[in-house]
């Protein structure tokens, strides 16, 4: 890592206070870039959250406002400079459809950033044909999507998929008559904590 070089060639030369600085920075970065293994046994029918973060709504969305095309419940998860920023598989199933856009940088905690943000949608299908939705969008920070799925992958729950780099905001889409277990406010875990059921 280029911080690290950077950080003992301060210490070799006797630049104390920059090589303290940079060896913050290459702290900061270790720190953000973590990724912890997330053992989990998903329920059936059992959603989790794609993203480390805080719950900043879920609300009913009407079809020309969501990516599935019909009726749907958008849950929206914040994730801060502090939270794990790799992204995981809410559900078993099949990748459908990759779809990357450019856009602004807003802050990711707006309301605007869900639509005028940088964002990469992953539209997936379930085993028994349920079409979900997530979104990465980026943030007021973060300059890059990353993206390790490709259309036509199967994948698993909690399987790692992509990452967000420096606080971003996650969105997720499922059918409407989906039950909803969790609220505005609440801090969950990708890969492990449980945002409704498919019916």
């Amino acid at each position: 890592m280029a911080g690290c070089g950077i950080t003992l060639l301060f210490f070799f030369l006797g630049w104390l206070i920059p090589a303290i600085f940079f060896s913050l920075i290459t702290l900061f970065i270790l720190y953000f870039f973590r990724d912890p293994e997330r053992p989990h046994n998903p329920a059936e029918k059992s959603v989790l959250t794609p993203a480390d973060g805080k719950v900043l709504e879920v609300r009913k969305v009407p079809s020309d406002d969501n990516p599935l095309g019909h009726a749907a419940l958008k849950v929206s998860i914040f994730m801060s400079l502090f939270d794990v920023h790799v992204n995981r598989i809410p559900v078993q199933g099949t990748i459908r459809k990759i779809d990357y856009t450019p856009g602004k940088f807003f802050s990711a905690d707006l309301d605007k950033a869900s639509r005028y943000n940088e964002n990469n949608r992953v539209l997936m299908e379930t085993v028994d044909s349920q079409k979900l939705a997530v979104i990465q969008i980026a943030g007021l920070v973060a300059r890059r999507i990353a993206c390790w799925v490709e259309e036509g992958d199967k994948v698993s729950s909690g399987q790692r998929f992509g990452l967000i780099r420096f606080g971003s905001r996650l969105e997720v889409f499922l059918p409407a008559d989906s039950r909803m277990v969790v609220q505005k406010g609440d801090k969950v875990k990708a890969g492990q904590t449980v945002i409704g059921y498919l019916s």
